[in-house]
């Protein structure tokens, strides 16, 4: 059943993202967008509006791309509360805790982990994100990494198997041991459920060898690969991402030039996650370095149990123009297009004919307010797949 057209009109900043005339944003003042079947069918100014079934006046607003979250942990149990505490009171964050919540996520229902990653899911929607990529990586045994990727599937279609996220308590002396099981049983039960492969590539986690293995096997397995890298210190991780094809290589927040030459010379996206560093008083990446040397950038929550339990891509924005060196407009486009790209999506990201109606508006009349005010629930209403939700 066709759902009808949509005419969304009075758009006072339309950010579509299609990149022309020199501006990222591809921004158009005084537009409408007209929705057809859940796609958008068409763009322009306001005054050449075509006539629709349905409309809605923005009043002036503007009007951007959903945000396209492309780092999300939210299938697990538990509750951190008392590491953040420790670490504000001066304890330093070392990845440590991710057991913790290994244990309680093992031990919770189906049912407990679904209405997480519900509510979750529809937390992340009212801040305006319309796609979101969702990990696993609490389970770290065959059963546990299956049943997480499959409740994933219920929300998204960007799943990534995670079962290399650290080296669980039960394998802590035999790490050789644990690689076979990813790289076999593991991989075998989740792969049906997953479109990505990550590794934490990490001091405490896995080394570049490891990492080369289970990614190695998982592209064998018909899965893209995506990377944590560098976030506790220089590693190997950035350039073994790009020379496997990364999509995305994530955290960058330790690197060397070496590193950012790999990046720029290649379409791996470098996926920054200020929540992170937020939550545990680590440096900020430098944002700037990346994109003065022409590296594709994405913005992404990290939304964890542990080291990052924030869903709001705009707080996202708001910290990596203040703390990590990006303008405004470099923000929104890669918590928008940046997430795309790392997600290797064209049809979500953009606002131009063809693609996924999802959007938000704004209670404010530029995307300059995301950064402008912080905190200020700023979005005033969201379309995904051309329905209000």
């Amino acid at each position: 059943m066709t759902r009808g057209s949509l005419l969304v009109d009075h758009i006072g900043e339309l950010v579509t993202n299609d990149g022309r005339d020199g501006d990222p944003l591809g921004v158009r003042r005084d537009a409408a967008l007209l929705i057809e079947d859940g796609q958008v069918a068409w763009t322009g100014p306001a005054r050449h509006a075509p006539a629709a079934d349905r409309r809605i006046d923005a009043g002036g607003a503007a009007v951007l791309p959903g945000f396209v979250d492309s780092h999300a942990h939210l299938v697990f149990a538990g509750d951190r509360a008392a590491e953040f505490a420790a670490r504000m009171a001066g304890e330093r964050y070392t990845g440590g805790g991710i057991r913790t919540t290994v244990g309680a996520t093992r031990a919770a229902s189906d049912d407990d982990l679904r209405a997480t990653v519900g509510r979750l899911r529809a937390e992340m929607l009212r801040q305006g994100t319309t796609t979101v990529e969702i990990k696993s990586g609490y389970g770290l045994n065959v059963t546990d990494e299956a049943r997480s990727l499959r409740i994933a599937a219920e929300f998204t279609d960007d799943t990534t198997f995670l079962g290399a996220h650290v080296v669980p308590a039960e394998y802590a002396d035999r790490p050789d041991d644990y690689v076979g099981l990813v790289c076999g049983p593991m991989l075998a039960a989740a792969a049906p459920y997953a479109r990505w492969i990550d590794v934490f590539c990490e001091r405490g986690a896995f080394d570049a060898d490891h990492a080369r293995a289970i990614l190695a096997c998982g592209q064998a397995a018909g899965l893209g690969v995506r990377l944590h890298a560098n976030q506790l210190g220089p590693g190997p991780g950035v350039q073994l991402g790009v020379e496997l094809g990364a999509a995305s290589v994530d955290h960058c927040t330790h690197l060397t030039d070496a590193d950012v030459d790999a990046l720029a010379g290649s379409d791996t996206v470098a996926t920054l996650l200020p929540g992170a560093e937020f939550s545990t008083r680590s440096p900020y990446p430098d944002a700037r370095r990346l994109l003065d040397a022409g590296v594709t950038v994405a913005l992404a929550t990290d939304c964890n149990p542990g080291s990052s339990y924030t869903s709001s891509m705009p707080f996202c924005v708001a910290l990596a123009v203040r703390e990590m060196r990006m303008t405004p407009a470099e923000a929104v486009w890669a918590a928008t297009a940046g997430g795309a790209a790392a997600l290797r999506r064209t049809d979500v990201g953009r606002l131009t004919p063809g693609a996924r109606a999802d959007l938000i508006i704004l209670d404010a009349p530029s995307h300059l307010h995301l950064a402008y005010r912080p905190g200020v629930p700023l979005i005033r209403q969201v379309l995904h797949n051309g329905v209000p939700r």
